[in-house]
């Protein structure tokens, strides 16, 4: 086998470990976002059934987000940093779903959810940088682009954003718990997140779609480019 043949191989299993790894730690984080809201929905607490749905634009957004950087980012070698990182955002994620009926920890972890995150976004600023060097093209060059660009939106503006809300809505619930507990204010906060979360998620879809042409572009100009060097 050629050595492009043999490169293509390696990345479709990396591929397929990251896929199996993201369905396997979301999928847990399912099973404790069900077991928690199991209770809530059959008892009728409306006032927590907004956390569920919470909790669940978690779990899409994350899924979401981990798929469209494999599909763009993932190739050999294994990277066991970002998937212990993956491995240790699902914790925190899973832990954050079993406060469903605790607004002040709720936030509280969602925020350390939130920081877990920020930290694999930066971390993973070096595959964005490996990809640029060994998929110059044009294509290449303009997806990497735009995926540079996604991710510092990211880093510098959305993450923060999101991470300064829910230690707000975190101090509000602790520091005043007869008006926003007591009095069910909580469900002011949760509704700016559920906002937040859906139109992030939106986000995230639309960037896909953008994406796609030159995610194709992308792979066949860095496929021939790999079969030339073969030839050669």
């Amino acid at each position: 086998m050629n050595g492009s043949g043999t490169k293509t191989q390696l990345d479709t299993m990396i591929v397929e470990i990251e896929l199996t790894l993201v369905s396997i730690i979301q999928g847990v984080a399912l099973t404790v976002l069900i077991d928690s809201s199991r209770n809530v929905i059959t008892e009728l607490k409306f006032v927590y059934w907004p956390y569920v749905l919470a909790g669940l634009f978690v779990i899409l957004i994350f899924w979401s987000r981990a798929v469209l950087h494999i599909i763009t980012l993932i190739r050999w070698p294994l990277e066991f940093g970002h998937n212990f990182l993956y491995i240790g955002c699902a914790l925190v994620e899973a832990v954050s779903f079993a406060q469903l009926t605790s607004p002040a920890n709720w936030f509280g972890f969602g925020a350390a959810f939130i920081a877990a995150g920020w930290v694999l976004f930066f971390y993973d600023l070096r595959l964005i940088h490996a990809r640029q060097r060994d998929s110059a093209g044009q294509a290449g060059n303009l997806l990497y682009a735009r995926v540079k660009r996604d991710q510092w939106l990211n880093l510098a503006l959305l993450l923060p954003g999101v991470f300064v809300l829910n230690v707000a809505c975190a101090v509000c619930t602790r520091t005043w718990p007869e008006i926003f507990v007591g009095n069910g204010a909580h469900l002011w906060l949760i509704a700016i997140q559920l906002i937040g979360f859906a139109g992030y998620l939106i986000y995230v879809v639309r960037f896909y779609v953008d994406l796609a042409p030159l995610i194709a572009a992308a792979h066949r100009e860095w496929h021939d480019a790999t079969g030339d060097r073969d030839q050669s």
